[in-house]
């Protein structure tokens, strides 16, 4: 569902079923309060197009203020993604609670691609917000309102395991980043439920699935994926959701035609065009925005990399600046690290001519050992590019994954 004003709405409910449940419940079953407990057993699908996260029940005071530690700092926060953790409905005596809860919520995010590779585009911080009162309004006591900082609350808009946050409360709580920033709230609950797609990224912190929740849902909110599952509304106007076949995406290029006939990584199988029972087309047979425990596909990797690289470059600023520099220096480039042996690919090159650096150390030329007659300048660039085959659209890559620096080295 659009809205004319503020766009798309929330996507979703932490709302598949577990790795392996095969059947989904409807979203009429999904508005009851079915109990919820171990593996197999129906997890809730409730619609995901609801209004934004509502404010009601927040503490609306003058927010206290709140203890923030850099868990993860990869690099300048102007050109990181920085996840902000922040907690509501614990006490002062529970914060250790809420750090645990928090380092297992962003682990678990990192271990599934292509967060794994790419964690070192993100800078991670926790804010320790002290709640006057433990836990939040749960399905049992939905009409409770406990005042929470954050206001988190289940049932929202009448969604069972839909878990929302007052968004501006929260937003004064993270306070406002140098770079790019996604904020995380994790509710001291051990209820299932979250929410993504919003200004906030929501999850219950202490439920048995909270890794796989936050997985699901933080696809909605970088990659802006849709939710894959049978229950979920026809809506298709996400980057893994389509109305056409594989034959007619093929002829039309449109969603992920690039991607039909690839073999999906993960054992997923070939990417193709899978109805689901509500009409639309998927690229796979399963994955994470279809059930809790899956991998994203490589349509919905490439939607998250895009998106990434919407809001930050591939390298930081070089040394020296790029310009006319005197002399002959050693010249570097900072590319965005990437965990295991891949990096992103950095070429040199001279007067036009490309020039492999000597050394060990690719990201740096030493000019000094450059032939050159007395007077002359050099005109040196260094492109660094992601080569990644997570990404087919080329004219994308070339604009966003790849940055080229130059220098004039004065004779």
């Amino acid at each position: 569902m659009r809205n004319g004003k503020s766009g798309r709405l929330v996507r979703s409910a932490a709302a598949l079923t577990l790795v392996s449940v095969a059947i989904l419940p409807t979203a009429l079953e999904a508005a009851s309060p079915a109990p919820f407990g171990a593996i197999g057993a129906p997890a809730p699908s409730p619609d995901r197009a609801v209004p934004p996260h509502s404010t009601a029940g927040a503490d609306q005071r003058t927010p206290e203020p709140a203890t923030t530690v850099d868990i993860l700092r990869t690099g300048d926060p102007a050109n990181r993604i920085t996840l902000v953790l922040l907690g509501d409905g614990y006490t002062a005596d529970q914060q250790d609670l809420f750090r645990e809860q928090a380092d297992q919520a962003w682990r678990a995010l990192m271990d599934i691609e292509p967060f794994r590779s790419y964690q070192g585009f993100f800078n991670i911080k926790r804010v320790e917000v002290v709640s006057p009162v433990a836990g939040i309004a749960e399905t049992e006591t939905r009409t409770r309102k406990p005042g929470t900082p954050l206001g988190m609350h289940f049932w929202c808009e009448g969604t069972a395991r839909l878990l929302c946050a007052d968004e501006p409360a929260t937003a004064r709580y993270a306070g406002n980043g140098e770079g790019p920033q996604y904020l995380i709230a994790l509710a001291n609950s051990s209820e299932y439920g979250g929410a993504g797609g919003t200004g906030v990224t929501t999850l219950a912190g202490g439920s048995p699935d909270a890794g796989r929740i936050i997985q699901h849902e933080i696809g909605h909110t970088v990659g802006d994926l849709g939710d894959e599952y049978d229950s979920a509304p026809d809506d298709a106007d996400y980057p893994n959701l389509a109305t056409v076949n594989a034959d007619q995406m093929a002829r039309s290029k449109v969603k992920w035609w690039r991607w039909l006939g690839a073999q999906d990584p993960d054992g997923g199988g070939t990417i193709g065009a899978y109805r689901s029972a509500n009409g639309t087309y998927r690229p796979t047979v399963d994955s994470v925005m279809r059930t809790l425990g899956g991998t994203y596909n490589l349509p919905s990797r490439e939607a998250i990399l895009e998106q990434i690289y919407r809001r930050i470059t591939p390298m930081d600023p070089p040394e020296p600046a790029a310009g006319t520099v005197a002399g002959r220096p050693r010249l570097s480039v900072r590319p965005l690290p990437l965990a295991g042996p891949r990096q992103l690919q950095v070429e040199w090159r001279v007067n036009g001519v490309l020039t492999v650096p000597q050394g060990p150390d690719r990201n740096s030329l030493d000019t000094s050992t450059l032939p050159s007659r007395p007077g002359q300048d050099l005109t040196v660039t260094a492109t660094v590019r992601d080569t990644t085959d997570w990404v087919r659209d080329e004219a994308f890559r070339n604009q966003h994954m790849t940055r080229t620096v130059t220098w004039t080295l004065k004779g």
